[in-house]
């Protein structure tokens, strides 16, 4: 063989080795693709939101996420989507524990803080979509769900993470 043909073989090889690597998608994984679906449409069609991002992720950690990013009229909306199956012990708002609310606050303050200029006005609501077998996806929206702490305003806290996060 010759070098050139060495090479193209080693490509392939790391090519085929990371594609074998990959992890199918999960149930849990398609039912949550579907559920932040059916929220965007919703929020689309029926709430006349804009959006502006889909799963952002923080650039200082990955793992912060922030699953819709919207406009409501001149309001900046953060969404997050919880779908649940229609027998689920735990609804999706409740979902939204402290520790969820901590990494959603991270990840809104990184958003924030890339903005050159931050909204005048932002919110936090919670789309929570009941998925079923037999039914369309049914969505109920949460608009303005507690998130922030009282008074936060970002041109005050734009270097205080501390009180933006709840001290962690």
């Amino acid at each position: 063989m010759v070098e050139g043909e060495l090479q193209m073989l080693g490509w392939l090889q790391k090519v085929w080795n990371k594609v074998a690597r990959r992890k199918a998608p999960t149930a849990s994984a398609e039912a949550g693709a579907r559920g932040e679906q059916a929220a965007a449409e919703f929020l689309t069609s029926r709430q006349g939101f804009a959006i502006v991002a889909r799963n952002w992720h923080s650039p200082r950690d990955r793992r912060d996420e922030i699953d819709l990013v919207c406009r409501d009229g001149e309001t900046l909306v953060f969404v997050e989507v919880k779908a649940r199956a229609e027998n689920a012990l735990v609804s999706g708002f409740q979902a939204v524990d402290e520790r969820k609310k901590r990494a959603l606050r991270r990840a809104v303050h990184a958003y924030l803080g890339a903005l050159a200029k931050p909204p005048r006005t932002f919110r936090f609501d919670v789309a929570e979509v009941t998925l079923s077998d037999r039914l369309p996806p049914q969505v109920m929206h949460y608009a303005n769900a507690p998130l922030f702490p009282k008074g936060y305003h970002v041109a005050r806290q734009s270097g205080s993470l501390g009180e933006l996060t709840g001290g962690l």
